[in-house]
């Protein structure tokens, strides 16, 4: 059967529609169109103003719903993540496992492969966080945790799997050579918690380096003598970069100078999102550490920023208010732009004929009221 979306300004790549309607035929985008030349068969949906987006995807999701990955590296707790921020408009996401063993590591690679095999709805893959990270920027990682990306991690890290695979390293401790194969063999590299200067950072770019997690925070800072990672991100012109737009992370007026330099096509919006999101406990334990949320702000007791307490549907409003975007430039970043990063533009990241029906509906306040995956609708949402 074919529905028929309607009522509601629809956010395509090529702008924003009113007046027309998204035919979903089964589990894909079918077409859109005049709501004058709707199917005479299809079932018409009212959503009564408002937009109609492509669904959030988010690249770095550290738990939710009360759950860290690490503590539940299980279908069951990546069901729970990821049911908590489909809410707030997240149809694709990446359960993010900081620094841990490697059996930790393992089991959860094993958990994010069952669930895409259960269908699962949301899981598009994993973002294991280190551990091959630098002690000099570790931020809440536990450094004990660190090692060095040996023969062992690599194979573990390769290992053929049903879905993205992003490993967030610091290029500096890797040997020559290591994400160059990391690269070959699929693996979606990003840079983060990391000492690497300007040079070290364009010879990782040069190798295959895909990205950089949370850009400006855990790594070296542009300067006028050393550019540092930043200035290599910014710089680059073939890869993309996390951003927290939280107000507490980085200052809005950095996120818009590295848009700005960059070009939006290279800015992700992303949460680093912990469980107190769609959760009822503002405390957490990480690694032993006690974790706690106070005005949507997430610290350990030494006031280190451990994640946040972000969602999607607020970064793109932040997006906007912060920083000034459009709502289809706040789209991009939440939508087209992780899709293209995970090489996914062929099945997911826009509203287009032929790509998965993953959508968000946002109420005149830019607040989700439904989501579909795969065309099946979610009316939890924030309102």
């Amino acid at each position: 059967m074919t529905i028929a979306l309607t009522g509601a300004a629809i956010v395509t790549p090529e702008g924003v529609l009113a007046g027309h309607a998204v035919l979903v035929e089964g589990t894909r985008i079918g077409r859109i169109v005049p709501v004058d030349a709707i199917p005479a068969d299809a079932e018409r949906v009212r959503l009564g103003g408002g937009w109609l987006m492509p669904g959030f995807i988010d690249t770095q999701v550290n738990g939710g719903s009360d759950v860290l990955f690490n503590d539940a590296p299980t279908v069951e707790g990546i069901r729970a993540i990821a049911a908590a921020h489909r809410r707030f408009g997240t149809t694709g996401l990446l359960p993010t496992l900081i620094s841990d063993d490697l059996s930790v590591v393992a089991a959860a690679i094993d958990a994010v492969d069952a669930a895409i095999a259960a269908g699962e709805p949301g899981v598009l893959g994993i973002h294991v966080e280190g551990p091959f990270l630098n002690a000099g920027k570790k931020g809440i990682h536990d450094a004990s945790k660190f090692r060095a990306l040996d023969d062992d991690a690599f194979d573990l890290l390769t290992r053929p799997g049903p879905g993205a695979r992003l490993v967030t390293l610091a290029p500096e401790l890797a040997h020559p050579g290591t994400v160059r194969a990391l690269a070959e063999a699929g693996v979606i590299i990003a840079a983060g918690h990391s000492l690497a200067d300007y040079d070290q950072t364009r010879a990782a770019l040069a190798e295959g380096l895909h990205g950089f997690t949370h850009l400006f925070n855990a790594m070296t800072q542009l300067g006028s003598r050393e550019p540092g990672m930043v200035g290599a991100a910014i710089e680059d012109r073939a890869s993309h970069f996390g951003l927290i737009v939280d107000g507490h992370h980085v200052h809005p007026a950095a996120l818009r100078i590295a848009i700005a330099a960059r070009g939006i096509d290279g800015a992700m919006l992303v949460t680093d999102a912990m469980p107190p999101v769609g959760g009822a406990d503002p405390d957490f334990t990480l690694m032993g550490t006690r974790i706690h949320m106070a005005d949507g702000i997430v610290t350990g007791p030494d006031g280190t920023l451990a994640g946040s307490a972000l969602t999607m549907a607020g970064a793109v409003r932040n997006a906007m208010d912060m920083l000034g975007h459009t709502l289809p430039e706040a789209s991009r970043m939440a939508s087209a732009n992780p899709a293209t990063f995970l090489r996914l533009t062929e099945k997911t990241g826009a509203i287009a004929p032929g790509l998965a029906a993953d959508l968000v509906h946002l109420d005149e306040d830019r607040r989700v009221t439904a989501t579909w995956i795969a065309g099946q609708r979610s009316d939890e949402g924030e309102v």
